[in-house]
C-alpha cells in the first residue's frame, strides 16, 4: 500500500509539473464562419485546427472572437498574445510574428447565371460593379481594373442580395463562405448563380504572435513543429475533410 501510495505521490507530481508547464494565451479572431463563430462547434472551422494544433505543444490557446479591425489592434498593441486566424502581410509582420498556415482559402467571384458573358482574367471586370467585404483583405490589386467600382458591406449575404436585385454585377468572397451563407440563406435561389472561371490566388490563414509578447517566437515554433506532425500523421487533413464535407459544395 505504501508502494502504491509512493507511486501515486510521483505521478501527481509529474502531472501537476506538466499541467504548471502548460501556458495559456489569449488569441483573437473575427467572426468568419464558417473559420470563426461563437455558434458553430469548436468556435468554427480555422478555430478546429489551431486547438488541435496547439494541443501537441505546451500552450492552451484562449481564443476570443470580435471584430477584425479590434483583434487586429490588440494584437500589435500586445492587449492579446496574437491571432488565431491572420493572413500574412508585410504591414502586419512588423508588429507580429507569423506562424506556418495551416490552412488554405480559395477565393471566387460569383455572377448570375442570367449573365451569358465569359470572363478570364480580373481585367475583364472593367468597368462593372463588385461586391466586396469592409475590411476584408483579398490580395488583390483592384486599383488596376479600369472604372471598377466595389461596392462595400459588412457581410457577404447583403452582397449576394444586391447580385440578385441587380445592384452589382458580381461578388467576391472566400469559396466555403459562400457555400455556407447560400446554404443557410438562398438554398431554394443557389442556382441563380454561377462561379465566374477567373483563376484567384489562395488565401492563407496562420497564427500571428505580437512581437510584444515574451517567448512569442518560442511559442510560434512549437506550433510550427506541431502543425508539421499532424501533417505527416494525417489528422490535420481528416478535421479539414470533416468540415468540408459538412459545409457541401457548389460547382
Amino acid at each position: 500500500m505504501l508502494k502504491f501510495v509512493r507511486l501515486l505521490s510521483v505521478v501527481m507530481a509529474l502531472y501537476c509539473g506538466a499541467a504548471a508547464a502548460e501556458q495559456t494565451v489569449s488569441l483573437m479572431a473575427n467572426a468568419s464562419p464558417p473559420y470563426a463563430d461563437q455558434k458553430l462547434p469548436e468556435q468554427g472551422f480555422a478555430l478546429a485546427l489551431v486547438k488541435h494544433i496547439f494541443a501537441r505543444t505546451d500552450y492552451k490557446p484562449e481564443i476570443t472572437i470580435e471584430n477584425w479591425s479590434r483583434a487586429v489592434e490588440g494584437a500589435r498593441l500586445g492587449v492579446y498574445d496574437g491571432l488565431a486566424a491572420a493572413w500574412y502581410s508585410e504591414e502586419r509582420n512588423a508588429d507580429l510574428q507569423f506562424s506556418e498556415p495551416y490552412l488554405s482559402s480559395k477565393l471566387i467571384i460569383l455572377k448570375l447565371r442570367s449573365n451569358p458573358r465569359q470572363y478570364g482574367s480580373l481585367k475583364d471586370l472593367a468597368g462593372s460593379r463588385l461586391g466586396v467585404r469592409s475590411d476584408y483583405a483579398y490580395g488583390i490589386d483592384f486599383d488596376a481594373i479600369p472604372d471598377l467600382t466595389l461596392v462595400e458591406e459588412n457581410h457577404l449575404i447583403q452582397n449576394l442580395l444586391r447580385l440578385l436585385n441587380g445592384s452589382v454585377d458580381f461578388v467576391i468572397g472566400d469559396r466555403r463562405t459562400i457555400i455556407m451563407q447560400l446554404n443557410e440563406f438562398l438554398k431554394d435561389r443557389m442556382t441563380e448563380f454561377s462561379v465566374v472561371d477567373i483563376p484567384l490566388p489562395e488565401v492563407q490563414r496562420h497564427v500571428a504572435a505580437s512581437r510584444d509578447m515574451a517567448g512569442h517566437e518560442e511559442m510560434i515554433v512549437q506550433f510550427n513543429k506541431a502543425l508539421e506532425q499532424t501533417r505527416k500523421d494525417g489528422s490535420l487533413d481528416a478535421i479539414i475533410s470533416q468540415w468540408d464535407e459538412r459545409l457541401g459544395s457548389f460547382d
